[in-house]
């Protein structure tokens, strides 16, 4: 496939930044998203031209890295994938693909395709660990926890935090990834100890990074790649709520 690729390119967070038109030739279907960035940036650097900045680790879907806007949707068109997991046999000959990168100011660009996600780490900080002593790996078949428990526990924790949810959100909210984080270790015996205090701090911790609102439209779990449910979200109002609740009566 000939395609025609007009990506973001901003040097550094105080530039402007703009788009700019490339073209690429020859491109295999089977190709992965990615490699097809690799061939222009291969291209750009035999020119003498600076490659395109983008962030990737894993390519498998697994890291959470990859957060590319393609063609106005968090990882392009199909549902449940990563940007990584995105193959050119998605789009056809001819095409004018648009590549952006996530648009929040909790996300400022450093260059190019490339954002900074830190604030996720420091909602991650605030309370997204356990206090207890968990033990090996062995140790958690000895603590019995039901099946539709464990399995709503697994949903949550598949978040990998690319950042898709706030991307996708009008208010740039992070109540879906929040939501994620709190709901896997709310629903477990392990993480009752920090139970009030964990929903209180990472919910400050979030409205402090600069997050937008719930717009309650699910056009976060709409393009999360790991179809994390709304029903987290709800399960965090709950949560926020029995807090403040325990905090008063204290």
């Amino acid at each position: 496939m000939n395609l025609k690729l007009k990506i973001w390119r901003q040097k550094n967070a105080n530039d402007k930044g703009a788009f700019e038109s490339y073209d690429v030739s020859d491109v295999s279907p089977d190709m992965s998203f990615l490699e097809m960035l690799d061939v222009l940036n291969e291209d750009l650097s035999r020119d003498g031209k600076d490659p395109v900045h983008f962030d990737h680790d894993c390519r498998e879907g697994i890291c959470g890295m990859c957060s590319l806007y393609i063609n106005g949707k968090p990882h392009g068109p199909k549902d449940a994938v990563t940007t990584c997991q995105l193959h050119m046999r998605s789009f056809k000959d001819g095409d004018i693909i648009v590549i952006e990168p996530w648009r929040a100011s909790a996300f400022p660009v450093h260059k190019d395709l490339v954002v900074d996600r830190s604030s996720f780490d420091r909602i991650i900080q605030a309370g997204g660990y356990v206090n207890v002593n968990t033990g090996g790996v062995p140790d958690a078949n000895e603590i019995a926890i039901p099946k539709t428990i464990a399995d709503q526990a697994m949903d949550a924790a598949q978040c990998i935090g690319c950042g898709a949810c706030v991307a996708a959100c009008k208010n740039a909210s992070a109540m879906l990834f929040t939501a994620a984080k709190v709901s896997q270790l709310a629903l477990l015996p392990q993480g009752q100890t920090e139970r009030h205090t964990r929903v209180e701090r990472m919910v400050a911790q979030m409205e402090e990074e600069g997050f937008g609102n719930c717009t309650n439209t699910g056009a976060c779990s709409a393009v999360c790649p790991k179809e994390i449910g709304q029903e987290h979200i709800a399960r965090l109002n709950r949560e926020y709520i029995g807090a403040k609740a325990a905090s008063d009566n204290v």
